[in-house]
């Protein structure tokens, strides 16, 4: 299936650096969850269960590739576990009410298991209009998902003093950036004639890059913004 080597290699060092990120910032994480008030610690323990788990199946994918295999089943096994805790992790620190914050998870945890469920047959097809379909139906709840997630944290940043209005500002950027750098990935495939070695090493590569920064970078400015309202809070 792999032919181009050096494409294969940089595939391969890319996957390398995804597991070797996802691990450190796991152990990171770990260390940092008494360095927050009470209340939000439960938030960085999310974050280190996030990259913990990708870190297991980003070694499980390299290992794969390493034979020459590619199994998306990992992939998307760790979005189905990792992405409901992305959105955990970020409504603890948004200072949220808890009758608030409970029926936001009831909507945006069912809606993220529906968007990468669907997302899964058109991942594994080789046909562009089931590619195409299934793209379509996973794209509903992604904008309700990013819609939802852009009006709390912009609710949150109006009520929060400079310092961290702008960290949730920062946290803002980067879940738009790199929640919109997936459904183009998932499309490499179609803007290439199947089988392509070039589209393989795009969308491998895309989507390693943005789960380094979903995950790693957005976890650290969640970690941030835990840090800042401890701080900021009557201990």
């Amino acid at each position: 299936m792999i032919k181009n080597e050096d494409l294969d290699l940089l595939v391969f060092n890319a996957l390398s650096f995804g597991t070797a990120v996802m691990l450190g910032a796991f152990v990171y994480f770990l260390t940092q969850i008494s360095s927050v008030s009470k209340k939000y610690r439960s938030s960085i323990a999310a974050s280190a269960l996030v990259v913990g788990i990708a870190g297991y199946h980003y070694y499980r994918i390299w290992s794969d590739w390493k034979v020459g295999e590619v199994n998306e089943g990992y992939r998307y096994a760790d979005w189905l576990i990792t992405v409901p805790l992305l959105i955990v992790e970020l409504l603890i620190v948004l200072g949220t009410s808890p009758e608030r914050r409970r029926k936001l998870m009831t909507t945006l945890v069912p809606a993220t298991v529906l968007m990468v469920g669907l997302g899964y047959p058109g991942e594994v097809s080789t046909e562009d209009g089931t590619k195409w379909t299934f793209w379509i139906l996973a794209m509903i709840p992604f904008i309700y998902i990013l819609y939802t997630l852009v009006g709390e944290l912009k609710e949150a940043k109006g009520r929060e003093s400079a310092s961290i209005s702008g960290l949730i500002n920062s946290a803002t950027k980067i879940l738009l950036v790199t929640w919109l750098v997936y459904p183009i990935t998932y499309l490499f495939p179609v803007f290439f004639e199947y089988p392509h070695d070039g589209a393989e090493t795009a969308r491998q590569l895309g989507y390693t890059i943005a789960d380094i920064t979903a995950k790693a970078g957005y976890g650290l400015a969640v970690l941030a913004i835990a840090k800042a309202r401890s701080a900021s809070e009557p201990s």
